[in-house]
């Protein structure tokens, strides 16, 4: 449908007003990214897809791959010269997209499914936190989504051993913490599980008879059918890919990695420079901030060494919290000091509010100090500020303030 939709937008070429043909092309591109990746459709709050995952067989992927020529061919067929200024951006920015996309479809990216950061340990049950709660439909949708756990689990696997064939895989190092991970989904008692979060309070909307079925048909599929997969899922990683994954660090140590590596600088700066060139702009950065960090030393009146300056900060308590509520109210009243100032900064703000929560306890060991979670208008979801409260002695106070500007407002 997708590609017979992009063909349709190409030969109606001559016969729509330009700029017409491409919103039609950007809504075309939009429904099949939310059909395709129903996880980032619920984090939008585009409506029906919440019941369902990714396919991660290789047969969807790479037929994903091969339709990304579908949308630049119905491009092209759009004379850019006839589009307003505003339009043109977009088309330049869409172009770019898809030819990047293209670009990259021969390094296997789909090969490393799962590592300390992403994979179905970690966002199964992140996806069903942004899982509206207000109907039972909207729970029959996540017990839909819980039955097809055991599936993408089963993909993973695939992808995974494909990647062990080709010496595709992330650094083994990386991956130490991972079997914690999904073993912290194999729960005894069901609604111990991160998954089950929304079921352990429903709206009073709900009947309480529908609240016991709902409830006793999530925690059904748990025991039955997700804490297996998940069971199957460590032994495998800890019995075969840990065992097997590379001991190299680097990106280009991959098969055709170099030519991967300068593809993801590329996409990543939207630059034509080398790696190499980015290299020297980062050594020219840290010698110029070195140069900073020294002078503001000397105005602390420290004495002593940057190598005991840095000791310094890093370990005297009084720059840590004792207790994580501590470290989350630190963080909250640095956001709360931040929102009055934006309006001095910036023309337009936001109207999606966000709030501040700790990084779920069974990610929180291999994760980074804070990350953002998008919210949505649209399901009434606020975005949120997730601060890790792993382990508070790595956590300084005089690194908060940069960290909330950048994952929270205005970043």
């Amino acid at each position: 449908p997708y590609e017979l939709a992009c063909a349709n937008l190409t030969s109606s070429a001559g016969k729509t007003a330009e700029h017409d043909r491409l919103w039609q092309l950007f809504d075309i591109n939009w429904q099949n990214q939310m059909t395709e990746y129903p996880e980032w459709a619920t984090s939008v709050g585009y409506p029906g897809q919440n019941g369902r995952w990714t396919d991660l067989s290789l047969e969807a992927i790479n037929r994903r791959k091969r339709e990304l020529d579908a949308p630049l061919k119905a491009l092209q067929s759009i004379d850019r010269a006839k589009l307003n200024q505003e339009d043109q951006l977009s088309y330049d920015i869409f172009n770019y997209r898809l030819r990047s996309g293209i670009e990259g479809r021969r390094f296997p990216d789909e090969l490393m499914p799962l590592n300390q950061l992403e994979g179905i340990q970690e966002c199964a049950a992140n996806t069903l936190t942004e899982n509206p709660t207000s109907t039972v439909k909207d729970y029959e949708d996540i017990i839909s989504r819980l039955r097809g756990v055991p599936t993408v689990i089963d993909q993973t696997m695939v992808l995974m051993k494909a990647g062990l064939k080709a010496k595709v895989t992330p650094p083994k190092i990386t991956l130490r913490d991972v079997p914690q991970q999904i073993k912290a989904q194999i729960v005894d008692d069901p609604l111990t599980s991160p998954l089950l979060e929304s079921f352990k309070k429903f709206p009073s909307t709900i009947a309480t008879a529908e609240q016991e079925r709902l409830r006793a048909t999530a925690s059904g599929i748990v025991r039955d059918d997700v804490v297996p997969a998940y069971r199957k899922l460590v032994e495998f990683f800890v019995n075969e890919y840990l065992p097997g994954a590379r001991e190299n660090l680097a990106l280009s140590d991959l098969p055709d990695g170099k030519n991967w590596y300068a593809h993801r600088v590329r996409a990543s700066t939207t630059t034509a420079l080398t790696p190499a060139e980015i290299h020297e702009i980062g050594l020219a950065e840290v010698k110029r901030l070195r140069a900073a960090m020294d002078e503001l030393i000397t105005k602390t009146g420290f004495k002593g060494s940057f190598k005991e300056f840095c000791t310094y900060v890093r370990s005297d308590r009084r720059f840590f919290f004792d207790q994580k509520e501590e470290l989350l109210a630190g963080y909250r009243d640095i956001g709360k000091r931040i929102d009055p100032e934006l309006i001095k900064q910036f023309g337009k703000l936001p109207r999606l509010p966000y709030g501040i929560e700790a990084v779920p306890s069974f990610s929180e060991k291999s994760q980074p100090t804070a990350y953002y979670r998008s919210g949505s208008l649209t399901p009434g979801r606020a975005g949120i500020f997730c601060a890790n409260t792993y382990d508070l002695k790595t956590r300084p106070k005089w690194e908060m303030e940069a960290l909330t500007l950048h994952e929270a407002v205005p970043g």
